[in-house]
């Protein structure tokens, strides 16, 4: 049962599997599931999640009302640092469960939708950021996270990532690059690191890698461009937070290790903070407890573009806090407005082109 002063609401949900629409009683803060772990994926219509007022929620979220099934990654895995960030925050603005929908693609990143207690999308390889563009032009009020791996993004992904940055439409987006194509077991992708060997390039990749805040910052409109690192949590937690604070398109490139195939990619940085310089600004990310630990501290202004350009190519140190913001950037929902429909109105819209097929 809900939590008292928590309304009760009906909505149907797409059993994927059986392919029919089904009934379902939903409960808001203390929900079940939004889908089946065991299935790889399910459609949700956007359309029928239920549209909260003020003060519908008297209690207060805690941790666990965001904990979903237990994660599976390997220990070890950076992902698992990344994920009690983001159940943090999330705790931490107190977002309502049923009004937040994570949105993946493939690759072990993407089964973070399986590990939250809120609405979550697990899609296909390289289409969460159009499946999250639609679901937040249809419902503006929702809360929409993207997931999405170095492969996933960069590769099959990478059209939608350039119109996405492009379009700008108010999402936070976390690439998590391990350098790597782990889940299926040790493949290059387009950011491993020039010679770093692999099952498909066994004598090491022949190209540099490719790096995804230089083509963040290359794509017009873009309005925020960050790093962040797994292994520094306070610094991740600060970084996911002024990415869900910015207005607009939000991309955090988190660098996350790999133990099983990629430990070696980001261990000189790990054991040396030497190799790591901190973007220090007031508008930025600032963790003065770390100043201790990371005693490289560059003074970066985020709104000057050519500057941030200028840190995302450099190779000298591992840059870590925001590089670029501007918030002033216009937002694709800003300029064409989706009408807005009451959920009865979604429902016949829908009924009527499901109709179409009808035999």
């Amino acid at each position: 049962m809900g939590p008292p002063g928590h309304n009760t609401g009906r909505r149907r949900l797409l059993d994927a599997r059986a392919g029919r629409a089904t009934a379902a009683r939903f409960h808001p803060g203390r929900h079940p599931r939004a889908y089946d772990a065991g299935r790889c994926s399910m459609s949700i219509t956007c359309g029928l999640l239920p549209v909260l007022q003020p003060g519908e929620h008297e209690s207060e979220y805690e941790l666990n009302d965001y904990e979903g099934a237990r994660a599976r990654w390997c220990p070890g895995c950076g992902d698992h640092s990344i994920l009690a960030s983001v159940q943090k925050l999330l705790a931490a603005e107190q977002l309502t469960p049923e009004q937040t929908v994570f949105v993946s693609g493939i690759g072990c990143s993407s089964r973070f939708p399986h590990y939250l207690k809120t609405y979550g999308f697990h899609g296909i390889h390289g289409r969460a950021l159009p499946v999250a563009t639609g679901i937040k032009l249809t419902r503006p009020d929702l809360e929409v996270f993207v997931v999405m791996g170095d492969g996933d993004c960069t590769s099959i992904g990478a059209a939608h990532w350039v119109h996405a940055l492009r379009y700008n439409v108010n999402l936070t987006v976390l690439l998590l690059d391990n350098g790597i194509y782990a889940l299926t077991k040790n493949q290059t992708s387009p950011t491993t690191p020039q010679g770093f060997a692999s099952n498909t390039m066994p004598q090491g990749g022949v190209l540099p890698s490719l790096n995804p805040l230089s083509v963040s910052l290359g794509v017009t409109n873009a309005s925020f461009v960050a790093q962040t690192a797994e292994w520094v949590p306070a610094h991740l937690y600060a970084t996911l937070r002024a990415a869900y604070h910015h207005r607009g398109l939000s991309f955090v490139r988190i660098l996350q290790r790999c133990p099983i195939y990629s430990a070696a990619v980001y261990q000189a940085a790990v054991q040396d903070p030497a190799n790591i310089a901190m973007l220090n600004h007031d508008d930025g990310v600032v963790v003065p407890e770390l100043n201790k630990l990371y005693r490289t501290q560059i003074a970066h202004d985020p709104h000057d573009l050519d500057a941030a350009r200028r840190v995302a190519g450099a190779t000298d140190h591992i840059h870590l806090g925001v590089l670029y913001r501007d918030p002033s950037r216009p937002r694709y929902e800003e300029i064409r407005r989706v009408p807005p429909r009451t959920p009865e109105e979604r429902v016949t819209l829908i009924d009527a082109e499901l109709d179409r097929y009808a035999v």
